[in-house]
């Protein structure tokens, strides 16, 4: 196991001039000997690009990777002894399952007996052990992806596991039960791994740690707890969350706030700075006030939708959307009536130039 230090940038143009050249702009950050991260942004912001750094696959165009303080930059996956999962299944059809988990430990001359053992181990963590014998020709593609995420855990000597979305192949109702496993799995293992996703309940069900990504560029590092209640970028608000938070254009002057053209007192004990802010709130903290109160905005309902577990509510504040989360016992304003929100309270987050005022 390691821990992972990056300082680094990387682009694929040979001359970067702009921003926009980067695949990573210049980051530094540090992954803990035994942690559980996870790498979570959309398609093209730069995830998949750092863990090939992490690898080894990649050479970084600026700065170096250090494991464990060693430099690393240019040295292979096999001499960082990385163990890497991929989106689609890397396996041997024409070996059994067993054969398959032990290929990485005879590839480096480890004691029959001692693979025999960690097949083992592996196997029944996997819940594999009744089909060591199979042929992997013959298996579905969720136990093919078992199988490669065993081969990336088999060597305990392993410096780190990484995962590049792994789950993307299986079936939507086996995904929690593999996620589960890979949990319980870092749990015994105490390895370091690092899981490259788009989907947030992946990355915020499997990692003690997660770094959203957007346009090459770490925005947030964090427990899913941060992530949610006080989201350090815009982006990191839109992005966690189902629906994601709300944003209200806002100005700060003196001892005023005007939110979406309304003008309403700063929150008590809060000082902003003067001039154009965003204020953020979630959906779930959203709440019904009465007409004028303190902190409280007036929309127009669009719509109120039943959703089984909760009702969510959509209206207009001015020209803005917002949403809000309900019980499915609270009594809602029907389309087109005026409801007073309350947008300022302890939940509320505020914004300027997308970074989170402290």
């Amino acid at each position: 196991m390691a821990r992972i230090s990056l300082d680094l940038a990387h682009s694929y143009k040979p001359n970067p001039q702009q921003d926009s050249d980067y695949a990573l702009l210049p980051l530094k950050m540090e992954f803990e000997d035994g942690g559980a991260y996870a790498l979570l942004g959309p398609s093209g912001c730069g995830k998949t690009t750092m863990l090939n750094i992490m690898s080894g696959l990649l050479v970084p165009s600026h700065g170096k990777v250090l494991f464990d303080g060693r430099d690393v930059t240019r040295a292979s996956p096999q001499e960082r002894n990385i163990a890497q999962v991929f989106q689609f299944p890397v396996i041997y059809d024409t070996m059994t399952v067993a054969e398959n988990l032990a290929f990485p430990l005879r590839n480096r001359k480890v004691p029959e007996d001692q693979i025999k053992q960690r097949v083992g181990v592996i196997a029944e963590m996997l819940e594999m052990s009744g089909q060591l014998n199979q042929r992997a020709a013959g298996l579905a593609a969720d136990a093919k992806q078992k199988i490669s995420l065993g081969r990336g855990l088999v060597r305990a000597d392993v410096a780190a596991v990484l995962f590049d979305e792994p789950l993307t192949v299986i079936d939507p109702h086996l995904k929690w039960q593999l996620r589960r496993k890979l949990k319980q799995i870092h749990h015994e293992l105490k390895l370091t791994l690092i899981y490259v996703t788009h989907d947030q309940v992946e990355a915020l069900t499997f990692a003690d740690q997660v770094v959203v990504m957007t346009r090459g560029k770490a925005v947030q590092v964090g427990s899913a707890d941060a992530l949610f209640e006080r989201p350090a970028h815009t982006f990191v608000g839109h992005f966690i969350g189902s629906p994601g938070m709300n944003f209200l254009p806002a100005h700060s002057e003196g001892d005023s706030l005007t939110v979406a053209g309304n003008r309403l007192a700063s929150p008590v004990g809060r000082a902003l700075p003067a001039g154009t802010l965003q204020v953020g709130i979630r959906p779930e903290y959203l709440a019904l006030a009465q007409p004028q109160q303190a902190g409280a905005l007036p929309g127009t309902v669009v719509q109120v939708q039943d959703i089984g577990t909760y009702q969510m509510l959509t209206a207009k504040v001015g020209e803005h959307t917002v949403k809000a989360r309900f019980t499915p016992e609270t009594r809602l304003p029907s389309a087109g009536d005026t409801a007073w929100l309350q947008v300022l309270g302890e939940h509320t987050c505020f914004y300027k130039n997308e970074e989170l005022l402290a």
